[in-house]
């Protein structure tokens, strides 16, 4: 085993997690100590606490960051993963550019639009029309915000609007498609009734959903769009995460 292995812990998938986690809990530690992360080959070296008192802090935060940890890594793992797919939609988009993007977009969802008017009444085709509609154009800023970059940005306003490209394909298609229901429309269903009975209860709010909206049509598309700003928060959060474990390029 070579010297630069024994240093980093070994190699493979441990030598990585170990990696990982000793630089979150360096990251941790210097919220409120100096020198914490990535000092071990520094001139200064690592700060360690002298007196009595600096010691009980230290490790009662040392043992707090390890604790947040366990739910912390399994985070950054998932960050990883969605940077690694969105690297390859980003890669997409950078050699199509935002104009080849949104064309890409418009064809698709101007011939499923075409279907729904075609095999539907005016109603329900208005609805698949105007579901068309936000999916361009969540697809086009997806794609604006990713080339204007920064981690901000793309936090808050690029991931959100891909899933909402990503999530209403599918539900828009089931719409048209009988034979879809059963795969994407009723799994809908099922997680709207769960997130009603189990999340939405602050305040009442799971009641005046109930008493106000059917859960049809346009709404299945409406209820996915709802949910791909929080999720692409989400996905958003753990990317930025692994960049901080581990920086891509």
């Amino acid at each position: 085993m070579s010297t630069r292995s024994r240093r980093s812990g070994g190699g493979g998938v441990v030598g990585a997690v170990r990696t990982d986690v000793q630089r979150l809990h360096g990251a941790w530690m210097e919220l409120v100590f100096p020198r914490q992360r990535g000092r071990g080959h520094s001139v200064m070296g690592k700060w360690k606490p002298e007196t009595l008192v600096q010691k009980i802090g230290y490790y009662c935060w040392s043992t707090l960051g390890a604790l947040g940890l366990v739910l912390l890594y399994p985070l950054t793992v998932i960050g990883l993963a969605t940077r690694y797919y969105a690297s390859k939609l980003d890669s997409t988009r950078t050699r199509l550019g935002v104009a080849g993007v949104t064309a890409i977009a418009l064809l698709g969802w101007g011939t499923l639009t075409v279907i729904a008017h075609i095999q539907l009444e005016f109603g329900p085709f208005l609805a698949i029309a105007a579901a068309s509609g936000v999916a361009t154009v969540s697809t086009t800023l997806a794609a604006v915000f990713s080339k204007v970059g920064g981690r901000a940005v793309s936090v808050v306003l690029a991931y959100p609007f891909a899933m909402t490209a990503l999530f209403l394909p599918p539900v828009v298609a089931a719409l048209v498609t009988p034979s879809l229901e059963g795969v994407v429309l009723e799994p809908s269903y099922e997680f709207a009734v769960w997130a009603l009975d189990n999340v939405l209860v602050v305040g009442g709010l799971n009641e005046f959903l109930r008493a106000n909206y059917e859960l049809e049509g346009a709404a299945y598309a409406a209820m996915w769009v709802g949910i791909s700003f929080p999720l692409g928060w989400f996905f958003g959060l753990v990317v930025a995460l692994a960049n901080l474990v581990r920086p891509s390029g």
